[in-house]
């Protein structure tokens, strides 16, 4: 009867040698002896084997997946802390701001003209005197 109960736990439920032994309360060496008579041991090893191999893959996944994630969040972070040092450092320089600094301070008021490579504030905004017209492209 406790035969029949181990192959039943071990090859129709799944449970590995130990969870059997915990679970009837003995030991772990006479459930290996047990199982390893019935001729689906080797069946059962390979299907074992498998399984854990499938969930290795998905573990590794996982792991390379949260790895790409992690450095793609610090890859931003880090770009953003050098764009808000170099802002901070371009704004503090002196009372007067670059061309350059101005444009991509109001991005969106100037619109970019391939053929002159240059930027060109959108006159239908308004422009005021010290507003520049347009910012050559720097290379």
């Amino acid at each position: 009867m406790l035969k029949e109960t181990i192959i039943n736990l071990f090859y129709i439920e799944h449970l590995k040698v130990k969870e059997i032994a915990k679970r009837e309360n003995i030991s772990s060496a006479y459930i290996t002896k047990v199982i390893k008579q019935d001729n689906r041991y080797i069946q059962e090893k390979q299907y074992r084997k498998a399984i854990s191999n499938k969930k290795r893959k998905i573990d590794q996944n996982k792991f390379a997946k949260n790895k790409r994630e992690k450095r793609r969040i610090e890859d931003n972070y880090s770009a953003l802390q050098a764009q808000l040092e170099q802002d901070s450092r371009e704004l503090s320089k002196s009372k007067h701001l670059s061309n350059e600094s101005f444009r991509k301070w109001n991005y969106s008021a100037y619109t970019y003209n391939p053929s002159k490579k240059r930027y060109e504030f959108d006159e239908r905004l308004g422009r005021a005197a010290d507003v520049p017209k347009y910012v050559k492209e720097r290379y």
